[in-house]
């Protein structure tokens, strides 16, 4: 077999195999940085993903508790609540954020100050239940960071 026709029958495989599993990005992951003796903070990252899939967990070594949450208004008054998943849709980002869905670290081994880098995995489903995850080194920023920010640092 020519060199040629090997790398297509590769590249034919490979994209037969990526097919069926999501490839999901990540961009401008952060997390709030903390004050002496807060236990929970957020982390905020934009998720694009090449197939449907869906977030479905997250850890971290800085936390004993990771778990996807949403914040939403019911009539005055904003709560949040954890959620056991977040829809990927293929080609659109999902951006999670201060105000909306986001990952909470609670319980959390010790301060978070600005500047930390902050390791974070995310566990990718894909329509076919196969998963992938997604390991992230989200940077600390200021409690007063608003999302414009991420692109000062």
């Amino acid at each position: 077999m020519k060199l040629n026709q090997l790398l297509l029958a590769t590249t034919a495989v490979l994209t037969l195999c990526g097919a069926a599993q999501a490839e999901v990005t990540a961009k401008d992951a952060w997390v709030r940085a903390t004050v002496t003796q807060q236990k929970a903070t957020g982390m905020f990252v934009q998720l694009t993903s090449t197939t449907d899939a869906r977030l479905v967990a997250a850890g971290s070594p800085a936390a004993g508790v990771v778990e996807t949450h949403e914040m939403a208004m019911d009539g005055n008054v904003m709560k949040m609540r954890a959620v056991p998943g977040l829809d990927l849709p293929a080609g659109k980002t999902v951006e999670l954020k201060p105000g909306g869905y986001h990952v909470m670290l609670m319980d959390l081994k010790q301060p978070i100050k600005d500047g930390d880098l902050v390791e974070v995995t995310l566990t990718i489903e894909g329509k076919d239940k196969k998963r992938e995850t997604l390991n992230l080194k989200a940077p600390a920023r200021p409690l007063a960071a608003k999302p414009m920010d991420a692109h000062k640092h």
